[in-house]
């Protein structure tokens, strides 16, 4: 599988697939960072390097923080590894807190806080991407344009990208950003099918109720934004989690990724990421497993592509009926 991706010419150092640091830091909580989180760390970072990885995804809410923080805590002590990996975080969203409930916050000064507060945790100088992560009703795109070109001046961000946003919430940012958006990140899996249900099941009745802005990855394909899948791989819903008590589509496309697994000879994880990379959009799965094991097991899809037979026969298993 030597497919490049559109991303490649912004960042030549990008990968197929991306690491996903959510799970780094010692979890969601407000206990301090602890020498084994650092040591552990390391060695997510080596095992990812050693196997094509080289993409980094962090936001400024994960762990707290604590997930930049540890990441640059690495970075702080191996400053040469800045050069061999590709950086991108995203900001945008804000916890509950005297002023106000969980909300999104496109905002000038909020932006360019939570980029100089991501910097500093990474320890780096510049954020190879900046991802808005969820699109903020009240945006005033101008003002994003204003804070994002200063950024750009500034050299804290290289690239802009974008997360969880349809093809109109992206027009209407690019129209008013002279920069291209690089990327847009959106959830996308096996057990998460919306994506490929717009495009099947248009124009047929009794199909209705796909929850995917329609043309969404069309769009991003024509404007060469990359398409970055987050939760690819489920949650490990077909690659180890008990499913005794899931839906029969559910149990069914376990039993296929295992069969499929055995035939191309590759791990559970590797069926269920290439069932995504094999869509013409090209995509790269963000993975955010913690288990070296697992990283090992997903960097296997690097070897094989699946056929046009075993590709629909794992999506109409997943979606419980033939098509239309």
């Amino acid at each position: 599988m030597s497919k490049q991706h559109v991303l490649t010419q912004y960042l030549p150092n990008t990968s197929r697939i991306v690491y996903g640091a959510m799970g780094l830091g010692g979890g969601w909580n407000q206990n301090p960072i602890s020498q084994q989180d650092i040591q552990h760390t390391h060695h997510i970072i080596d095992t990812c390097i050693d196997l094509g990885i080289t993409s980094f995804d962090h936001a400024d809410i994960y762990t707290f923080g604590k997930a930049e923080q540890v990441f640059g805590q690495v970075l702080k002590q191996r400053p040469a590894l800045r050069d061999a990996i590709s950086i991108q975080s995203k900001c945008g969203i804000r916890f509950n807190d005297d002023l106000g409930p969980k909300r999104y916050d496109f905002s000038k000064q909020w932006i360019s806080e939570s980029v100089d507060n991501i910097l500093a945790r990474l320890h780096i100088e510049q954020l190879d991407i900046l991802l808005l992560h969820r699109p903020d009703p009240l945006a005033q795109m101008d003002e994003v344009a204003d804070v994002i070109q200063k950024l750009k001046q500034q050299g804290k961000i290289k690239h802009l990208g974008v997360s969880n946003m349809h093809h109109g919430q992206i027009a209407l940012l690019q129209q008013a950003i002279d920069a291209p958006i690089v990327c847009n990140q959106l959830e996308l899996s096996l057990n998460h099918l919306a994506f490929i249900e717009n495009a099947v099941t248009s124009g047929c009745s009794g199909e209705s109720g796909v929850n995917f802005a329609s043309s969404t990855l069309e769009y991003c394909q024509l404007h060469k934004v990359q398409i970055q899948a987050w939760g690819s791989l489920a949650q490990g819903l077909f690659s180890g989690r008990d499913v005794s008590d899931q839906p029969q589509n559910i149990q069914q496309t376990t039993q296929l990724v295992a069969t499929l697994a055995d035939e191309y000879q590759v791990s559970t994880e590797a069926i269920v990421l290439a069932w995504l990379m094999r869509h013409p959009a090209n995509m790269q799965p963000v993975i955010g497993t913690t288990n070296i094991n697992r990283i090992k097991a997903c960097a296997q899809v690097y070897g094989i592509e699946l056929s046009r037979e075993h590709w629909y026969s794992l999506y109409v298993t997943a979606r419980g009926h033939e098509l239309p």
